[in-house]
């Protein structure tokens, strides 16, 4: 017979980035009581990955325990970004609710659809928390009839369209049921959650279930399951059952059980149906795998979790600076070390290739593997990476490419070199809303269309335009798009650029590298203002005939050379280039450095196209 446990909710958090669902996560946790008094607080405690705080992100789904009124109340912050979907998927298995955060002044994002779609699926209850009502043009009613529009968009039930409202400043802590009121704190939120959440039902005196939902690694103790309990109870150093993904059940003792008390993991010694816990000692744990009884080792149903779209490889470095700025990676070491990120990321694909230094890595999106490189890259590794391709699919004899649902935010006077691009970028445009010299665009554009689209659009919209987008589907392919249009300049020798070799062919285009930089044959230096690349000498260093013309090109100035984050350089990389990662630079370069080989490249590649 099923038992309800009321004491607990387990809800997700659900919300586009930069909403301030961390920051209220923060202020839950603050009012519930869970830091001493004295405690010094970090801000955005939830983020804890170093590239989560730097790009105001959430990457990895984590989860915390608020008590309130001897209700244990777990959340767990899912990304909003949708290129981590396969976080968010998992994540709706472990919950009866959920928080959907939405900014009172933005409204609903491409990735608050992304998120509560897969919510909406799963039959969850939601609680909408419109937060920032004390922002300058909030404009709450509006956004809680958005919120109506898009559940409706999404084909919500009935059930699912009676939403409670709570009315929110995750800045302040405070809380209300009315847009009118600012409330005193989050009581009203804790009291919508417990009242509206349904309380985890199920079997307590069956064998124990358990599926394996989000990883973690600990040095000591190895891979760590966390998941929830389905039913049954867990018991510390008790035996279980590991039904594995490919069916195999293998017998492991469980060495560590752990609860979650505020951001804290506190060891237990039992724990049953409806909570959260983590488990070590149970090998090579997997996502999607059951823990289960010995007695019956019953397995649930595996997660289905959605296929990467893009690609790239990740190469060995061969470049002539290999090894000088961080520690060069053998191929064994490479494929070992991308094999690690597969056992926590289930988004990702790792596959060998004809070449043991050449790996297939397939991920959500751009951003995912961005910072997948970024995140080596500060572990001390120095590699190379290709230009990120999408994935195709052949469905029903059809070539078929993964589209992306797109949202731009742009002043009017830049809706037309916008829409410009998309056009030739294959974008059919859905939707546009002009409000107070405001533009939204809605877009569906293959998602190869996107690739390089940011840097430009930016540039277009003076740095005004928000542009957000998320995987809709996929479709036919769409035909040809061109790509980058100039070609590049390539250094024709190994040295050290200097002011005067750059003076000398800065008018032929834009420089990415100032004088001082270290350059090698076949390295890209900057871009050409025509269409084809060309071979050029910024090591000149201009004769001394005698003293007065020695130093006159010190008073010219060289204009500011562009230079590239990581995701602006992966974006602006040819099909025939890689992009040379170190822990202290990012080198573009061509595949083939001597001008020969590139000659020869190009024959064959005509040869086969002719």
């Amino acid at each position: 017979m099923g038992v309800r446990r009321d004491n607990i909710r387990n809800i997700a958090i659900i919300a586009h980035v930069d909403h301030g669902k961390t920051t209220l996560v923060d202020k839950m946790l603050a009012q519930s009581g869970v830091f001493r008094a004295n405690e010094q607080v970090v801000e955005r405690v939830m983020d804890s990955h170093d590239l989560e705080r730097e790009k105001g992100i959430t990457i990895l789904a984590k989860n915390t325990a608020v008590n309130y009124e001897g209700v244990t109340i777990n959340i767990i912050d899912t990304p909003g970004h949708a290129d981590f979907g396969g976080e968010v998927e998992r994540i709706m298995k472990m919950v009866n609710g959920v928080l959907l955060v939405v900014d009172a002044f933005e409204g609903c994002m491409p990735q608050t659809r992304f998120v509560l779609r897969k919510a909406l699926e799963q039959n969850l209850v939601p609680v909408v928390v419109v937060n920032k009502i004390d922002r300058e043009n909030a404009r709450p009613l509006e956004v809680v009839d958005q919120v109506i529009d898009l559940f409706i968009d999404l084909g919500a039930t009935e059930e699912q369209l009676e939403f409670p409202v709570v009315y929110a400043s995750g800045l302040k802590g405070t809380a209300s049921l009315s847009h009118q009121e600012p409330g005193e704190n989050l009581e009203p939120l804790f009291k919508a959650i417990i009242e509206h959440i349904p309380a985890p039902e199920g079997e307590l005196e069956e064998p124990l279930q358990m599926q394996v939902t989000l990883l973690d690694y600990n040095d000591y103790l190895g891979r760590i399951g966390i998941g929830r309990i389905h039913r049954g109870v867990i018991k510390n150093g008790s035996q279980v059952s590991a039904v594995r993904r490919d069916g195999r059940i293998e017998t492991c003792r469980i060495s560590k059980l752990f609860g979650f008390q505020g951001l804290n993991r506190v060891e237990i010694n039992e724990a049953s149906m409806g909570d959260i816990v983590a488990v070590a000692g149970l090998g090579e744990i997997n996502v999607g795998e059951t823990i289960c009884s010995p007695d019956a080792p019953l397995a649930l149903p595996l997660l289905k979790i959605d296929e990467p779209t893009i690609q790239m490889s990740f190469i060995v470095n061969n470049s002539p600076f290999a090894g000088r700025e961080g520690e060069p990676v053998t191929s064994r070491k490479l494929g070992a070390r991308l094999m690690k990120e597969m056992e926590t990321d289930v988004s990702l694909r790792v596959q060998e290739t004809d070449s043991p230094e050449i790996f297939s890595v397939a991920g959500r999106g751009e951003l995912h593997l961005a910072i997948l490189v970024e995140t080596m890259r500060r572990e001390g590794l120095e590699f190379q990476v290709s230009k990120p391709e999408v994935i195709y699919r052949e469905m029903g004899g059809i070539l078929c490419e993964p589209f992306e649902y797109l949202v731009l935010d742009i002043p009017e006077e830049y809706v037309g070199p916008v829409m410009e691009k998309l056009g030739a970028r294959k974008g059919d445009l859905l939707n546009m809303v002009n409000t107070n010299g405001h533009v939204r665009l809605e877009y569906s554009i293959p998602a190869r269309g996107l690739v390089g689209f940011r840097t430009e659009f930016l540039t277009d919209t003076r740095g005004y335009g928000i542009m957000n987008h998320s995987f809709e589907e996929y479709k036919p392919y769409r035909g040809e798009i061109t790509s980058r249009k100039n070609g590049v300049l390539i250094a024709w020798e190994t040295g050290t650029a200097t002011n005067y070799g750059l003076l000398s062919i800065e008018d032929r285009g834009t420089l990415f590298i100032i004088p001082g930089t270290e350059v090698y044959e076949g390295m890209i230096v900057g871009e050409n203002s025509r269409e084809q690349d060309i071979v050029v000498n910024v090591c000149k260093e201009k004769a001394l005939t005698n003293m007065r013309s020695s130093t006159k090109e010190e008073t010219v100035k060289l204009k500011a050379p562009r230079l590239f984050t990581l995701e602006q350089a992966l974006e602006y990389l040819g099909d025939d280039e890689y992009l040379e990662v170190t822990p202290k630079s990012f080198r573009l370069r061509k595949k083939f450095l001597k001008k020969a080989d590139r000659e020869k490249y190009e024959k064959q590649k005509k040869s086969l196209v002719g």
